[in-house]
Order: structure tokens, then C-alpha cells, then sequence
């Protein structure tokens, strides 16, 4: 698309006798009222109108044959339709007035124009289409050929999208598995061919009547005039309508072999700043294999990614509603997707705030998106909470009481990087982060033989971590492993996952962030993935094999001497691999192909592989990602910041993806240490990252966090005393608490297994289960030791607060544990009863 550009035709007028009092809301433009000029407080402003026009870079200079410039809007044929995007401007604020401009054409008789700015072919010719809003002008040149003779009407360019538009081919309708009354079309026309042939030859071609073709059952059930299940789809006097009954009448022609199909579609605009309440119209633009352009606007289609910020009609036309924030807008057309953003800023001065200090790329980016958004960001929280925050973050446990206090009294300016810089350097950071990646990577036992691999793979990932392996290196030693588990620790994920769709898939998802699954029978319905893409990467892995040899349990994998394909389940066709939306590769028999899929991954030039591994990490700091969810990166869940994205993923590659490098530059900045207690501009955000977001400690973690403050500690079978909850290798040692609180059943490579939602299960799981009550009352435990302590109660209270919390207790928090201590004779079951109260607090169970 970088030799596309947008031609802005526009005449632009100084208000005179009369000027409007403009209220510029970051990118909007609301016109509240009118004065003379000179009544106002200030000079008269300019006002420009522009029409948004995308070419192609050829047509921008140069003549016709016949000397006369190339007009910007080309109509071929009565089918053809353009929407007119019609954009004010004033001061660098801008809205669009598409719907509120007149508009007039000269000479007449042209073209037509609705008063929504839809222009429509009427005869051959040239003509010049004026908008007029508020006194300023602007022109564009349209020129309609081939109006005076009807072209064919084409199905897969012209009558599968009727069908995809209006509903008929989708998943709830014809276009699901078994078909819908009778009538069988593919998902999202995905199959025009096959839809043709079921269309016209299926049923003796009873849907289809060429002779009276108002008269087809297809567009008498589609209209209404006979029982359809799915009701009244199209109107008679529609667009749409009149082109089916031309097909119908035409003879249904299929097309040509040779004919354009669509390579790509833009939106305009692509982004925009609104405020609260604006509308704005989309432009939909679909780019052909022949060079051409259409305008596809009443054919996409659409859909917003957060109802609650902004919908989207039919016609392209997105209404704001009164809220801000950050909100995508999809369109979708014959397998192709496209993306806008719109802002939605706050109608507040961002210079009246003090700002946090900026300390690296990460406050750069972030804050220059909140001051886009007119949103202040939280004040820094203190030193209690940061200590908490990123030891639960980077080792999975809290801090310990001698650390929190080292820390709170250091006075070293430097003493967060120096914090930072000794948790990722721990054992306790391999340990936390290898169960991480052992549940994503399916690391389980299922059979009785596969606890030797199971913890092998285990450690070999908290070794890896612990030595900063590299992630290009990391993610290649996983993708080519060979050999045997017990030897190649790494090839254990090849027991896990054993088929060939079954390594795509999760390769796929784990280093790309693309899920792949539904590509493997259809066309991703959200994606732009096809079948013929998943089974080409599928190729990578043909040649992957398990050998047995004479012990079935101790099997071997090796990349087989053969040529790298896969073949089209439906075509037949044989498949050389290619990454997505790379060229496909013919490798020499005696190389492992996944050898080259290592390196088209791992490529710095990836679009996909650092991208994934930030969100995923920022995901696990954050308890959003910047893509969510963390592992469906696709073009139609856009990043609420790609700035930030992009930004992270060159500071990871030209590190040398160094993890460690890519976390401390986030856990060092000033958006990581911001307070979870927002202002009164910020308590909505989600997306933004204005404030820190509370999460729930995750079950391993709990678990631990519980042990540390009751001075207990679990026992797992087969395991040294002492072990933490995070260093399992594996999800199969029957823990209850683990299960109610999210732990991952390790059965799928998606992040989505573990849960960080709240339940009733677990709210009676701490409050009155028999597990927690014995952690309670055994006479090794704190509130026991407590209660036999000389110590004074005040010291106890600040312990077991700065143990839990990682701070003091206020003087109210104080003087009313004091009291209830005191009113049951500092009993041992009064200090079973506070640890229990301190444990089941929000303040405890949540990272904030």
C-alpha cells in the first residue's frame, strides 16, 4: 500500500460577515454557535473542507490520451458506486460533514449524489461534484465510461458479497455445516465456486428462474414474499436487488479464470480523535490483482470492537457515544480485513496536570498516548506497594519482611533498578517463569511413563530462563528439537503435541500470536488466513516423525530425508511450506525444514514473533495486554497502542531479544509504578495503562503468599518439603487449591486456560475450608507463635502487616486489631481470627 496516497481537493475560505464558534475537542470539531466577525473574543479562523480521495501513486501526475488530467473518481459501468468522504478543518481540528454538506454536480446528468455524499453513475461523461458546508468549498472530478453498455454481472465479485453482506453464508445460516433448510453455502463465501454450483445446479436449478427472474425463489425468500426462515434480507428497490435479478436475467455467468480478485482493502480514514457523541463516515476501498480500485463501502462489512465506545451501521457510518477512550472499527470484505481507530479524548486541559517524570521509551509512549486521550495519568505509588508489586511480578512471592524493610529505608536513588536487576537475576524469576511457559507448552503428565520428561522439560526452561538464553535461540532449540526427552529436553513438547496441525497450531499461537485452528477447515472468518496458508506452514512438520524403536516409551523424533509438502484438503493440490504471507520455499530433501521455519520466525523482520513475546510479558506485568487476549494478535484486534507495541518489539530485537533487557525496561518505568488508585478522570480506563490494574494473584502464587504469612507450607507428592506452589513442573499433583483458584490444566497452548476471575468457590474455599482452617490453627504456625509471643501487640501487628501488605498498619488499622485482641484476652483463636481476616482481604489477594 506505500504507493498509495490520498488526493485532498480543496478550496478553503476566510469567514467574513459571519464566523462559528468552534469547540475543538482533540481532532473533532463542534460548531456551537455563530457571530459576526468582531463580536468574537479572538481573529476569524479559517475553515477548510476537503474531499478524501485514494488513488493510485500512477494517477497522480500525467494526462490521458486525449491531454486532459485523470479525474479522481473513476465510475465504470451503472454498477459502480463511490462514497464521498467529506472532511472540515479548522486550526488542525477536524470532523467530517459528509451528511450535513449539499452537494451539486456540473454539468448535470452525470452522476447522482445522495445526501449521505453516495455518488451514482447515470451516463457517460465527465463532471465536477461540489461540497458546501458553512461557506467553505470543495471539488472533485468524476469521471463515469461504460455506462451506455451493461457489463456482466460477475459471482464472485458481484453476487457472493450480496451474500456475505446480508448474513446469508453465515455461520447461524446457509454458511454452517450442515447448511440451512435444505441450502448449503460456504462460510463467508469463502468457495465461490462450490456456492455457484449449489446456487444454479443443485435442486434441477429450482432457485433460479430466468425467464421472470423477480420471480426466483432465491429473491422471493430474500425479500419476504414467501416463508424464510431468516425473514426479509433485502428490499426490492435496493442496490443489491437490482443486481441479482440482472445476473439472474443476464444467464447467472460465473465469471472468467482470468478476471481481478481482490488483493487488499483500506479504510479511511484509518484513524481519527472524536469527541464523545461525533459521527464519522467510513470509506472502504478494495484494491484488484489488475491494478483497479472500487469502491466497497455498501458491500463491507462491519464491526466495532467495543459497543460501549461506538457502532458502526451498514453504510459504513460510526456513531461515537458519549464516553472516552480508545475503540476499533472493523471492515471485512471477500476474505479481506481492515482496521480504523478512533480516539476518543477527554474534554480537559492535560497541561493543568503534573505529570509523572518520563524515565524511558516506555512513559514516552504510553503518555503521549494518554495526553491524545486528555487523560492524567495516577500519581507513582509508594515504595510498600512497588516492592510488592514487582517481587510478585518477577519471583512469584512476596517480598520477604527483611527485604520490604531494606528497601523502605533505603535512600539510594537507584535502589528500583538495583531491586529489579536482583529479582530477574534470582532463581526465584527461572523458577516463576519456567511454570509459565511449562503450561503453555503443554507440559504435562498423561501417561504413566512421562514424569521423567515432564520435569525434564521443566528445568530445562528454568535453566534456560536463569542463563538469559536469548528468545530467537530459546524459541529455535523448541521448534528443531530432535532425539529423545530424556536427552533433548526440548523434544518433549513434540510428545505433547503429536500431530502435524497440532505443532502448526501451537507454534503458531505460542511465537506468532495467530490462531490458526479455524484456517485448518475454512477460511479464518476474522483473518485473513486461508486453508491454502495453514496447510503450506503445515508443510514445515512433514517431515517431523516418532520413532519407537524397541522401547515405546522412550521414542526418538527426527526430521525424515523427504521433500517438505503438505497437501490441500480440498484441491488436492501439493503445497510447498511458507510462512504467513511469505513465498513458499522448495528446501533440499536433507534439510529439517523446520530448521528454515526457525529462521523465518525468529527473522528480525517478523511482523509477528517479537510483537507476541512483548504482549505476552506485558500482559503478565500489566494484567492486560496491549493485544487482548495476549495470544490473538490478529489484523481485527488491534493493539489499543501500536506505538508502544512496535516500540517494545525494535527495543527486543535490537537487544538481541534479550527477555531480561525488554522486562527490566518496563518494570524501571514510571506507567509500572504508577498507582492503582486512579483520579477522577482515569477509573474507567482498561486500555490505556493510565493507572496499574489490580489482579488477583494467580493460584500458585496465592498459595505461596498464604504460606509465607501463616509460616506453613504444602507438601506435593514426590517433592522435597518446602517446595513452592510456582516451582511444580507440572499441573498433576491434585492440589484442590490450585484447581479453584485458575491454575492451567496445561491441555492447549493458550493463556486463556488459567483464570484470574473471582468465584464463590474460592471466597469459601479461604473462608471455612478445611485446608485453610488447618494452616490456621497448627501450633508451628504464626498466629500460634503470636499468641505465645511476649512481644508487645502493636509489633506483632506491624509484622504481620509488612509480611502481608508490605507496609504498616495506620494508626486506625492499629488501635482496632489492638482492641479486638484485647477483648479476647490475646486468645490464640483471637489471632487465628485476625491472620484469617488479613489473608481474606482484597489488599492481600490482589497484586495492585
Amino acid at each position: 500500500m506505500s504507493a498509495r496516497k490520498q488526493v485532498k481537493n480543496s478550496f478553503s475560505r476566510t469567514r467574513g460577515k459571519c464566523w462559528c464558534i468552534a469547540l475543538a475537542l482533540s481532532g473533532g470539531l463542534l460548531i456551537s454557535g455563530s457571530m459576526a466577525a468582531g463580536e468574537g473574543p479572538g481573529p476569524a479562523t479559517t475553515l477548510t473542507l476537503r474531499f478524501e480521495i485514494p488513488v493510485l501513486a500512477s494517477d497522480q501526475s500525467g494526462e490521458t490520451d486525449q491531454g486532459v488530467p485523470p479525474a479522481a473518481i473513476r465510475l465504470r459501468g451503472l454498477d459502480a458506486r463511490w462514497q464521498l468522504l467529506v472532511t472540515a478543518e479548522r486550526d488542525g481540528q477536524t470532523c467530517d460533514v459528509t451528511r450535513q454538506a449539499a452537494y451539486r454536480v456540473h454539468p448535470p446528468g452525470i452522476v447522482e449524489v445522495s445526501p449521505a455524499g453516495y455518488l451514482a453513475p447515470v451516463r457517460n461523461g465527465r463532471a465536477t461534484v461540489t461540497a458546501r458546508w458553512q461557506g467553505a468549498v470543495a471539488e472533485v472530478e468524476v469521471e463515469v465510461t461504460d455506462a451506455d453498455a451493461l457489463q456482466p454481472v460477475n459471482f464472485p465479485l458481484q453476487v457472493e458479497p450480496i451474500f456475505t453482506k446480508f448474513g446469508c453464508n453465515g455461520g447461524g445460516c446457509h454458511g454452517k455445516a450442515s447448511g440451512q433448510g435444505g441450502f448449503k453455502l460456504s462460510l463467508l463465501g469463502f468457495e465461490p465456486l462450490v456456492d455457484y454450483e449449489r446456487l444454479v445446479l443443485e435442486s434441477r436449478g429450482r432457485r433460479l428462474f430466468p425467464a421472470a427472474p423477480s420471480q426466483s425463489l432465491l429473491l422471493l425468500k430474500a425479500t419476504g414474499q414467501v416463508p424464510h426462515g431468516g425473514g426479509a434480507r433485502i428490499a426490492p428497490d435496493s442496490h443489491e436487488y437490482r443486481l441479482l435479478v440482472r445476473w439472474i436475467a443476464g444467464g447467472m455467468p460465473f465469471g472468467g479464470s482470468d478476471d481481478p480478485v481482490v488483493t487488499g482493502i483500506d479504510i479511511i480514514p484509518d484513524r481519527r480523535s472524536l469527541p464523545p457523541g461525533a459521527e464519522q463516515q467510513l470509506a472502504v476501498i478494495a484494491h484488484y490483482s489488475d491494478g483497479h480500485i472500487e469502491d466497497i463501502t455498501r458491500t463491507a462489512q462491519y464491526e466495532s470492537n467495543n459497543t460501549d465506545l461506538a457502532e458502526v451501521d451498514p453504510a459504513g457510518l460510526v456513531r461515537l457515544r458519549d464516553a472516552h477512550g480508545d475503540v476499533a472499527v472493523m471492515a471485512r470484505y471477500q476474505g479481506q480485513v481492515a482496521v480504523t481507530r478512533f480516539a476518543i479524548p477527554l474534554s480537559v486541559d492535560p497541561s493543568q496536570f503534573a505529570w509523572p517524570a518520563e524515565r524511558n521509551l516506555v512513559d514516552r509512549l504510553v503518555f503521549a498516548k494518554l495526553r491524545a486521550l486528555r487523560m492524567p495519568p495516577a500519581a507513582e505509588c509508594d515504595d510498600g506497594t512497588f516492592i510488592r508489586r514487582v517481587t510478585l511480578d518477577l519471583a512469584g512471592r512476596l517480598p520477604t519482611p527483611e527485604e520490604t524493610q531494606q528497601f523502605l529505608t533505603d535512600t539510594d536513588p537507584g535502589k528500583i533498578d538495583a531491586l529489579v536487576d536482583r529479582l530477574l537475576r534470582s532463581t526465584e524469576h527461572a523458577e516463576y517463569f519456567a511454570k509459565k511457559w511449562s503450561a503453555i507448552l503443554r507440559n504435562r503428565r498423561v501417561a504413566a511413563g512421562d514424569q521423567l520428561g515432564t520435569y525434564a522439560l521443566y528445568e530445562w526452561l528454568r535453566d534456560r530462563i536463569h542463563e538469559n538464553m536469548p528468545y530467537d535461540s530459546f524459541a529455535r532449540e523448541l521448534l528443531t528439537a530432535t532425539g529423545s526427552p530424556d536427552i533433548n529436553p526440548a523434544a518433549v513438547w513434540l510428545r505433547q503435541v503429536r500431530s502435524t496441525e497440532e505443532r502448526l497450531e501451537d507454534a503458531a499461537q505460542l511465537f506468532l500470536g495467530q490462531r490458526l485452528q479455524c484456517a485448518k477447515c475454512h477460511h479464518h472468518p476474522y483473518e485473513k488466513w486461508s486453508q491454502r496458508d495453514y496447510y503450506q506452514m503445515a508443510a514445515f512438520f512433514s517431515t517431523t516423525s516418532r520413532l519407537e524403536d524397541e522401547i515405546p516409551e522412550e521414542p526418538r523424533y527426527v526430521s525424515r530425508v523427504a521433500r517438505a509438502t503438505s497437501r490441500h484438503p480440498k484441491t488436492g493440490e501439493t503445497l510447498l511450506p511458507a510462512g504467513l504471507d511469505a513465498p513458499p520455499v522448495d528446501l533440499p530433501t536433507d534439510r529439517d525444514p523446520r530448521a528454515a521455519l526457525a529462521d523465518w520466525i525468529t527473522g528480525p523482520n517478523n511482523p509477528f514473533f517479537a510483537r507476541m513475546l512483548v504482549n505476552r510479558y506485558w500482559k503478565h506485568l500489566f494484567g492486560v495486554g496491549i493485544v487482548d487476549p495476549e495470544d490473538d494478535m490478529r489484523v481485527t484486534n488491534p493493539p489499543t497502542n501500536p506505538e508502544l507495541l512496535d516500540g517494545l518489539a525494535d527495543y527486543l530485537v535490537s537487544h538481541g531479544f534479550d527477555t531480561r533487557e525488554l522486562l527490566r525496561l518496563i518494570c524501571t518505568s514510571t506507567v509500572y509504578r504508577l498507582d492503582s488508585v486512579g483520579n477522577d478522570y482515569n477509573m474507567s480506563d482498561r486500555t490505556a495503562f493510565s493507572r496499574y490494574y489490580p489482579q488477583r494473584l494467580p493460584a500458585e502464587v496465592l498459595l505461596d503468599a498464604v504460606d509465607a504469612v501463616l509460616w506453613t507450607h504444602t507438601d506435593f507428592t514426590g517433592l522435597p518439603p518446602g517446595t513452592r506452589a510456582v516451582s511444580l513442573p507440572d499441573t498433576a499433583f491434585g492440589s484442590y487449591f490450585l484447581e479453584v483458584f485458575g491454575e492451567p490444566d496445561s491441555a492447549t497452548a493458550c493463556e486463556c486456560e488459567r483464570s484470574g476471575e473471582v468465584t464463590l468457590a474460592q471466597t469459601l474455599h479461604l473462608m471455612n475450608s478445611k485446608d485453610m482452617y488447618t494452616k490456621l490453627t497448627r501450633d508451628d504456625a504464626r498466629p500460634a507463635a503470636m499468641a505465645a509471643s511476649s512481644d508487645p501487640v502493636p509489633d506483632q501487628l506491624r509484622q504481620l502487616y509488612v509480611a502481608a501488605f508490605c507496609r504498616l498498619p495506620t494508626a486506625d488499622e492499629l488501635a482496632a486489631a489492638a482492641d479486638y485482641l484485647e477483648s479476647k484476652q490475646r486468645s490464640r483463636e483471637a489471632y487465628e481470627d485476625l491472620v484469617w481476616a488479613i489473608i481474606n482481604s482484597k489488599e492481600f489477594l490482589f497484586n495492585h
